[in-house]
């Protein structure tokens, strides 16, 4: 790693890179649940496990040792080895994957990996990986402060109609929910109990929305501005493209989570070039960005290609896409997965535009694949009496809340009481 020792890796307990370099060579420290153990890093919100993970290889390599890119000692193969096994053999469940190419019994780290392949592949639903060791993905929501979870429907582009905003209106008001618009253009409904998720959801689906797979990693929000059909500067109708984008792709399992944009003109007011895949509209077309990201580590995306049809872009998103989905490490996003890539951005331009692997066709009818088999996992749960019962606190008595859930007044809304 390029960064310099004092460089800040793990913020939530102060760890920089010095000190689990230190944990490397001193505490003789060659597995990130060592590291982990040694230093803390990794051990709070777990989104500097990647780098982590980076900076340990890159010292064992320093030391001259092995360093073999394996999910976890279950499995001895890396995330890509993994993904074209399960593909070839056609395997459907965690179990078998372990029967045929690992051993033990797995762990937190392995069986999300699994699980997410799975989904990638066959597009199944996630909760019939029973295996599945992520608490979000369990309840499809994520679990919030105070024992609660939060509600996201879609709301593709951004664009609501007035009787969709009355029925999320409607839920808060009767379950007693915080509202707050998100920055993806999606309103986030939080404090819900975890027994009450399905009759919230219950009450969505039937008014037209669906999940926002705000918990997964995969697709989350296609934000965009009002394009031509308001705006005087707007070239193409961005918000159309953004809802064809986002229904196109929505429910798509990854890596890690997905975000993108459509802006109408370069003025990019939807922040499309901060985004994993970003498109802006030109006066013959759309350009595309990939790469880009905000958060704690904000990267600029880079151009792809320039003055696109609507239909070559989807055929070169479906193709970064794809390549993304096949060769990144878990908890990898675009923009680190292209840091590692040799060549970078002119290789990745050769695969996807030009076509230099000869796999664009079939990643097109892949990903066509997975579009033409989408369900909405929320429709599915609440359609299905057996998967219902699993969103309950007490097994034996499914309908009681959990009691030590509490909330105070704030702003005219509620908030968790903080644990003590």
């Amino acid at each position: 790693m390029s960064l310099q020792d004092e460089a800040l890796i793990c913020s939530c307990e102060s760890i920089n890179k010095k000190e689990i370099c230190d944990a490397i060579t001193i505490q003789n420290c060659e597995t990130v649940e060592q590291i982990k153990k040694c230093t803390k890093a990794g051990t709070g919100c777990g989104g500097c496990v990647p780098m982590v993970k980076d900076i340990l290889n890159g010292t064992l390599k320093a030391q001259g040792k092995y360093v073999k890119n394996i999910v976890c000692e279950h499995l001895n193969y890396s995330r890509q080895e993994l993904f074209d096994l399960i593909k070839i053999h056609e395997i459907k469940n965690y179990n078998n994957v372990l029967d045929q190419f690992g051993k033990g019994d797995g762990c937190e780290i392995c069986k999300p990996v699994v699980a997410s392949i799975l989904a990638s592949l066959w597009n199944d639903i996630i909760l019939k990986q029973p295996t599945i060791q992520d608490s979000n993905d369990r309840f499809l929501a994520n679990i919030q402060k105070g024992g609660t979870y939060s509600v996201v429907p879609r709301i593709a582009g951004g664009e609501i109609t007035p009787e969709k905003l009355i029925v999320i209106g409607e839920v808060a008001k009767k379950y007693g929910l915080y509202t707050k618009i998100t920055g993806g253009q999606r309103i986030d409904m939080f404090g819900a109990h975890v027994s009450d998720l399905p009759d919230i959801w219950e009450v969505l689906i039937n008014a037209g929305f669906e999940s926002g797979h705000a918990y997964g990693k995969g697709l989350r929000t296609v934000k965009s501005c009002v394009g031509s059909t308001w705006c005087r500067f707007g070239l193409h109708d961005s918000v159309t493209f953004a809802i064809q984008i986002e229904d196109r792709y929505k429910g798509l399992r990854a890596p890690h989570k997905l975000k993108s944009a459509v802006s109408g003109c370069i003025r990019e007011c939807a922040e499309a070039q901060s985004k994993d895949f970003g498109i802006i509209a030109t006066e013959k077309g759309w350009n595309l960005f990939v790469c880009g990201n905000g958060g704690s580590k904000p990267r600029h995306a880079e151009l792809l290609a320039t003055d696109l049809s609507s239909e070559q872009c989807i055929s070169y998103i479906d193709r970064f896409l794809m390549f993304y989905i096949k060769t990144a490490d878990p908890l990898t996003r675009t923009a680190p997965w292209l840091d590692k890539m040799e060549g970078g951005i002119n290789y990745l331009r050769n695969v996807v535009v030009n076509d230099s692997l000869g796999m664009g066709e079939q990643w097109e009818k892949e990903m066509q694949l997975l579009v033409d088999t989408y369900s909405c996992e929320w429709k599915e749960v609440v359609e299905n009496p057996i998967l219902r019962k699993r969103f309950a606190h007490f097994v034996n008595a499914p309908k009681e809340k959990d009691p030590t859930v509490k909330f105070e007044q704030m702003r005219e809304q509620i908030k968790a009481v903080e644990w003590k």
